[in-house]
């Protein structure tokens, strides 16, 4: 049994079915990519399995035990964080009360708050000189790591990251996905919703491109970088995918 598991997932919006029949799972110290145009039902995946949606069937089960219908906090303190596309920080905050925001269900245990803060800062040293400055005067990239800095603090044992390279320069999005990498290889499952797919197949072991709600290409990540149809409609559009 994988660490995380989703099986014929189903989630609507009002009477427009957005996901139909969603299956995946993912391992501890895997990156597991979902890729897909606009509107595919990446971003709702992961609002299901954080509980921030309701699925009307299907199943999603970490570590053996069923989070359908948990409240999105509960599915926190499980171990299952979420960082959502753009960010969200507070930016009236500073980069620490980000943090210590993010560590609020340690929060009676200052020297654990402390050590996860100093986990983090090592992660991200930008963040460490920054840490006494407003999180809204931060730059772009500095935000997503504080986003992504936030969302460690619980020390999830499942890692959701919506579109965390969206807005940032080349070099910089490289810089933030090697690090997803890095925070994968130290036994964190990873799912990650990514606009760059050729960046964040590299990165990833296993791979599921979804079309229109389902998923229509599944592998391993290497693999699917390499497939012709994956290449074709990543140059043209997904829907030479969807008619595979």
């Amino acid at each position: 049994m994988a660490l995380l598991e989703i099986h014929d997932l189903r989630v609507f919006y009002g009477n427009i079915e957005a996901l139909k029949g969603i299956s995946l799972e993912a391992e501890p110290g895997h990156i597991v990519a979902i890729l897909g145009g606009n509107g595919a039902g990446k971003t709702t995946t992961l609002r299901t399995i954080s509980g921030l949606l309701r699925p009307r069937s299907g199943s999603i089960t970490y570590g053996g035990k069923s989070l359908v219908g948990m409240q999105a906090h509960a599915i926190v303190a499980m171990g299952l964080s979420h960082v959502p596309e753009g960010r969200r920080i507070f930016g009236i905050l500073t980069v620490e009360e980000n943090l210590n925001l993010g560590g609020y269900l340690i929060r009676s245990n200052q020297g654990l708050v402390k050590e996860r803060k100093a986990a983090v800062y090592a992660l991200f040293p930008r963040l460490a000189e920054r840490r006494t400055q407003l999180a809204g005067t931060l730059s772009g990239g500095e935000q997503q790591m504080l986003a992504i800095g936030r969302a460690l603090m619980p020390d999830p044992k499942v890692l959701m990251l919506d579109e965390p390279s969206l807005g940032l320069a080349p070099m910089l999005a490289r810089s933030v996905l090697k690090t997803v990498r890095e925070i994968a290889n130290r036994g964190t499952a990873i799912l990650l919703v990514e606009q760059n797919a050729r960046q964040a197949l590299a990165i990833s072991d296993q791979a599921y491109v979804i079309e229109v709600g389902k998923i229509v290409l599944q592998g391993e990540a290497a693999s699917l970088a390499s497939d012709e149809r994956v290449q074709k409609a990543y140059l043209g559009g997904f829907e030479a995918v969807a008619g595979a």
